[in-house]
């Protein structure tokens, strides 16, 4: 008979059983009882680290999309800082009329999904390094607008005002606690989308046209209609990362969606694992956690000697940092950080078997 708390054969006589999200009770319960942790985790912090995992959060989210469009559709997007952006200004312009901040959260991922659309026009006729192109184009083209546009105070700082959720107001001590819960829902929620989503046949064509866009039209499916659907969803993802980042930082200012930061997210995913969920999440903490200690990096090199006098050790380690990290995870992990946690998985899986 089957063992549903131990993976120790395939018992599956179905398709039902074969598309499962969970392959044991095991699972299931080990993901609950990490939610649960990570719902507890926050009281046991300070508001500096608690504000360190809601960036993770809010990128993480960012990162999922960008994983959908470029990990899973195979179509290049350098330009996921200028959907986030987007979704930010939007929400900037929208959030002051009143409306509630689960609104604004949808509408700005609508937004974005729509210049989604847009960008990815050009993906049905060009591939590869000159859509890549065109997605660095729209970001120049979002900075450019951005700054010299009145109404968006030419990327200068527009206040998002504080939400509330059921007469409970976010203030200053609460701040980052309340936008840390409201991110980890959101989180959860596109995450599970996004895993079912693979799942149908929306899912498989994505993987279909990036193996080969002629034989996925061959099947029956549509490549174009596929890569529009791709750069949409992808940009929603990011949109919707665009206004939690706005509540979260109080402020939209265009530094924070410049050509960088799309590089950073991209990084991001591949350090994580292109194309992978927990990669999402394990490249994102990855990075930040990295970046945030580069103050501590930089400290241990002054104690061995090594300084100059008038340089920022800890600036000028940033960029070599991150650049070392994305050539090494290149050249000796290309599959990222989630190619560990599968090993580590297979192993509980069967354990305490062997196979």
């Amino acid at each position: 008979m089957r063992n549903p708390w131990a993976q120790t054969g395939n018992y599956r006589t179905g398709y039902r059983q074969d598309t499962s999200i969970f392959a044991t009770h095991r699972e299931l319960l080990s993901l609950l009882l990490f939610l649960g942790f990570l719902l507890l985790l926050p009281q046991f912090l300070s508001r500096t680290q608690v504000f360190i995992l809601d960036l993770i959060l809010v990128y993480s989210v960012a990162v999922l999309g960008l994983n959908i469009t470029t990990g899973y559709a195979g179509l290049i997007n350098i330009g996921q800082a200028a959907f986030m952006g987007v979704g930010a200004y939007a929400a900037a312009l929208l959030a002051p009329m009143g409306l509630p901040f689960y609104l604004v959260i949808l509408l700005g991922g609508l937004v974005a999904a729509f210049f989604g659309f847009l960008v990815g026009i050009p993906s049905l006729r060009v591939k590869h390094l000159y859509l890549a192109l065109a997605t660095l184009a729209f970001q120049i083209i979002f900075e450019w607008t951005v700054g010299h546009s009145p109404l968006l105070k030419q990327g200068g700082a527009m206040d998002m005002p504080r939400a509330s959720l059921f007469g409970y107001e976010a203030g200053f001590r609460n701040h980052f606690h309340f936008w840390y819960y409201v991110s980890l829902a959101t989180l959860v929620v596109l995450a599970l989308f996004w895993r079912n989503l693979l799942r149908t046949r929306y899912g498989r064509a994505l993987v279909a046209v990036r193996d080969n866009d002629r034989a996925a039209d061959a099947m029956g499916m549509d490549p174009g209609r596929t890569k529009l659907f791709a750069f949409a969803l992808g940009a929603f993802y990011a949109g919707v990362a665009g206004v939690l980042y706005a509540y979260l930082s109080r402020a939209v200012v265009i530094e924070d969606y410049v050509f960088a930061h799309s590089v950073k997210y991209l990084a991001m995913a591949i350090v994580g694992g292109l194309g992978t969920l927990v990669g999402s999440f394990l490249g994102t903490g990855f990075l930040v956690l990295l970046d945030v200690n580069m103050e501590a990096l930089s400290n241990f090199i002054k104690g061995l000697g090594f300084s100059v006098a008038g340089v920022d050790v800890a600036s000028a380690l940033r960029p070599l940092v991150f650049g070392l990290v994305i050539l090494l995870f290149l050249m000796f992990e290309p599959r990222g950080l989630y190619n560990w946690w599968r090993l580590v998985r297979s192993y509980f899986r069967t354990w305490p078997f062997k196979y």
